[in-house]
């Protein structure tokens, strides 16, 4: 059986009842239309409505904004627009009131709302209909979406306010102080405990919603932001020994119709009703795009290099001033999905840990999957720090347009060396200023 698609349909059958707004203080009553969460799952079919609905939240952040966060303002990708929004992520220099940031933030809590809803609903459904399997299954796609919320939220902003309840009345969030990040990274491994413990075994077909698998994959990658290197590569290892992940043979098929290839761990699929429509930024206006987001002369010079880029220059397309990128690349129908986790990014996750870990040989023959399958010669010698930079060198390759970039220059204190970032205080982003207004126990990261 195909694996459903998360649409906006089934998402919008539930949003009637969510409440509206995340555990921010933006809003000041609760809509007359809107019912708590917690009060609106009642059986079966509100359930599952509901998590779709939390999946919706994850697609509005993944779809645009998140990913614009990871590329625009690192070296890969450059602002070719006229949106000053743009300009000041491409230039290091973002307000506290920008659009994006804001916008990014702000959904990532909305989706972080509506998973707590579920967590406290759940529970309570009494339906012949749900089984408990379901049930498991419903509550562990709730805890590994927050999971990512924070994950997200931590690894962009630092330490945030933790919310674990659904929020009801927006008063009873006075009082809520921000997290440490290393609270922030806890709060996101509990739930992932609680994911991995309740989700099912991973079926064949299903990569667009999580399983056991993607919250193992999650736990890699927050294992490697804490620079947990055994435990990264622990659990990198049990996702790469997964039979249904492999990477694909050739580089472009992961990112051409008809998706859900045998690369994603995780990929939130989009349709005619519920449309991606982010290759718009990346495609020139003689393709219908905006050309808001253009690779930069030295990535394709790098992407364009047979030893360097091998296979991975199909990530773009065109000449001259207008080289752009085709990641996504459904003009029109605009049906791409969101790539949150390829199971390249787990070798080079075990890769990173075991060359941390003085397991260099085995580092190599990590990395050497990933440059083998793009047609790049293998490494075979180097010292820890060279092996460290080849790997890094692949990831901002291989994942050059997705969600990445960015955050392992920061995670890797490498934002001054590379873009001239030097003060720390700006490897985050801002919190929003009205939430800084409306809310006194909130603290404005330093520098803004």
């Amino acid at each position: 059986m195909r694996t459903q698609k998360i649409t906006l349909t089934a998402a919008y059958l539930f949003s009637l009842t969510l409440l509206l707004g995340s555990c921010k203080k933006y809003l000041d009553v609760v809509p007359n239309n809107a019912l708590p969460t917690a009060s609106a799952i009642i059986d079966a079919g509100t359930a599952r409505a509901a998590i779709i609905g939390t999946y919706d939240g994850l697609q509005n952040y993944y779809s645009a904004d998140y990913p614009t966060l990871g590329t625009i303002t690192a070296d890969n990708v450059i602002f070719n627009g006229t949106l000053s929004e743009y300009l000041q992520l491409d230039q290091n220099a973002i307000p506290t009131d920008n659009v994006i940031t804001v916008s990014a933030y702000r959904k990532i809590y909305r989706m972080i709302n509506s998973a707590n809803g579920v967590i406290a609903g759940i529970p309570g459904v009494n339906d012949p209909l749900l089984t408990p399997e379901e049930k498991n299954k419903i509550l562990g796609e709730a805890y590994f979406l927050r999971a990512i919320g924070y994950f997200d939220l931590g690894r962009g902003w630092g330490g945030v306010q933790i919310q674990l309840n659904p929020t009801v009345d927006l008063n009873a969030l006075k009082g809520v102080k921000r997290s440490t990040l290393a609270q922030t990274y806890d709060q996101v491994l509990a739930d992932l405990v609680k994911a991995e413990e309740l989700l099912p075994a991973d079926d064949a077909n299903t990569r667009n919603r999580a399983q056991k698998s993607t919250a193992r994959a999650l736990r890699a990658r927050l294992n490697l932001y804490r620079e947990n290197w055994t435990e990264a590569e622990a659990y990198a290892t049990q996702v790469i020994n997964q039979p249904k992940f492999k990477l694909v043979d050739n580089y472009k098929t992961f990112f051409t119709s008809p998706f859900l290839s045998s690369e994603s761990v995780l990929e939130l699929s989009f349709s005619a009703n519920d449309r991606n429509s982010f290759w718009n930024l990346w495609y020139p206006s003689s393709s219908g795009g905006q050309f808001t987001l253009k690779p930069s002369d030295g990535f394709v010079a790098k992407i364009n290099n047979p030893a360097i880029g091998g296979s991975r220059k199909s990530l773009v397309a065109g000449s001259g001033t207008t080289v752009y990128g085709v990641l996504y690349n459904t003009a029109g129908v605009s049906v791409d999905p969101a790539y949150l986790i390829r199971i390249a990014e787990l070798y080079l996750i075990r890769a990173e840990s075991r060359a941390n870990s003085g397991n260099l040989d085995g580092a190599r023959a990590d990395l050497n999957v990933i440059r083998t399958r793009a047609g790049v010669a293998p490494l075979t010698g180097g010292n820890k720090e060279q092996v460290l930079q080849a790997i890094a060198d692949e990831n901002s390759l291989e994942f050059a347009f997705e969600a990445h970039r960015w955050f392992d220059l920061t995670r890797t204190k490498k934002t001054g060396e590379v873009l001239g970032v030097t003060n720390p205080n700006f490897w985050l982003f801002p919190i929003p200023y009205s939430d800084i207004l409306s809310d006194p126990d909130v603290v404005q990261n330093p520098g803004y």
